[in-house]
């Protein structure tokens, strides 16, 4: 196991499933909730979204080749959708990500599915794994370590929320963003320059 990639690889799912970022949408969404139910309905979902996830490392390969993607494709899409979430996290939405409250206890959808296990992450995963699938492990690896900071992060997002304020938080949410935008042009390059030499090769 390589630890620069290991690392690399557990920066970036954290990343794309943006604890921090979570927070204010975490408080707000778990406001009907009783607090002694909060930290483990966090658990439970962040748990959803690790199985979610886990699925794709496992069988995403098997579906890529079902529907005849390849990597480049995967890479492309993959830096696109990065590129699109890493906007929302530089410029984000007045109302947060639905522009409402949720009522209710929430199960699934939408605090493990999208806003932890959402398209950008499952994306990162097929990618890891489609680019290099004999690291499979050390991917599982990076996504333990990134669910653990996402379930420790959002246990305490009351805490968390009111120690640091909105701006800090907002201001932190933004630097994030600018860090995953370039990641995800990244991305796209690495994308396109191996199209241009699949083109180059056939020609």
């Amino acid at each position: 196991m390589e630890t620069s990639s290991f690392v690399s690889a557990t920066i970036l799912l954290i990343l794309v499933t943006d604890p921090l970022g979570n927070i204010p949408l975490f408080v707000s969404l778990l406001k009907q909730v009783k607090p002694e139910r909060r930290r483990r309905i966090i658990v439970r979902e962040v748990f959803f979204a690790f199985l979610l996830l886990l699925f794709f490392i496992f069988f995403g390969q098997k579906i890529l080749n079902l529907m005849h993607l390849t990597d480049t494709s995967l890479g492309i899409a993959g830096g696109v959708i990065l590129f699109l979430i890493a906007l929302k996290m530089v410029f984000p939405h007045p109302e947060g990500s639905w522009g409402h409250e949720a009522h209710g206890e929430p199960f699934l959808v939408p605090l493990a599915i999208p806003f932890i296990a959402g398209p950008s992450a499952i994306a990162t995963v097929l990618l890891l794994v489609s680019r290099e699938p004999h690291r499979l492990y050390e991917w599982i690896g990076a996504l333990t370590v990134a669910m653990l900071v996402a379930a420790v992060v959002l246990g305490f997002s009351e805490k968390i929320a009111d120690f640091l304020g909105e701006k800090v938080t907002m201001a932190f949410e933004r630097l994030m963003g600018l860090i995953l935008t370039a990641i995800a042009i990244e991305m796209l390059l690495a994308g396109i320059e191996k199209f241009v030499r699949q083109l180059q090769k056939a020609a």
